[in-house]
């Protein structure tokens, strides 16, 4: 399976302006993550991350927390991650996960993935019952986390340990690590 993750840095393609608006916030990383360089700490609840990266920001959890639930797949996607994380009040956005990330955290998160979609579908479910507004948006984003989880994260993930081992992520044809 080939991971759909082009041979950057993704971090690179960050302007010096932009890195200022993203801290470490290992300490209070959520779960609903997905493992790679951008992910979110405490962050605040109002629902302006997806505004700016819709294909990569989730609202979820108890208290419908923003969470990057895939990893920019190019520089436009890298700039909007940028924009929600100035957005956000509470500086909750990292872009160092690559520096606290190994090989067997990835498979230990792949592997527990369950409390993932059994959070993300207990948030659907609240969101469901008020299907109207800016809830309609975050239902849709939770659809799109529940389906990549099923079909694209594995082999992407791969891609990721690939480059965790190797230092860039691999070419077309090249083996991909297991999960």
């Amino acid at each position: 399976m080939e991971s759909a993750y082009a041979s950057w840095d993704p971090v690179s393609a960050l302007s010096e302006t932009d890195r200022g608006a993203f801290y470490d916030r290992w300490t209070d990383l959520s779960v609903l993550n997905v493992p790679g360089p951008f992910y979110t700490g405490m962050t605040d609840n109002c629902w302006t991350g997806r505004l700016s990266a819709p294909h990569n920001v989730i609202y979820a959890g108890e208290y419908f927390a923003e969470h990057v639930f895939r990893q920019p797949r190019d520089a436009d996607e890298v700039a909007a991650l940028a924009q929600a994380a100035e957005a956000d009040p509470y500086v909750g956005y990292a872009c160092d996960g690559d520096d606290h990330w190994t090989p067997a955290a990835v498979r230990a998160w792949w592997h527990g993935r369950q409390r993932v979609v059994d959070a993300v579908s207990a948030t659907l479910e609240v969101l469901d019952i008020d299907p109207g507004g800016e809830s309609l948006d975050a239902a849709e984003g939770l659809r799109e986390f529940l389906g990549y989880l099923a079909d694209g994260l594995e082999a992407d993930l791969r891609a990721y340990i690939f480059r965790l081992e190797v230092g860039r992520y691999p070419h077309r044809g090249e083996q991909l690590p297991e999960l």
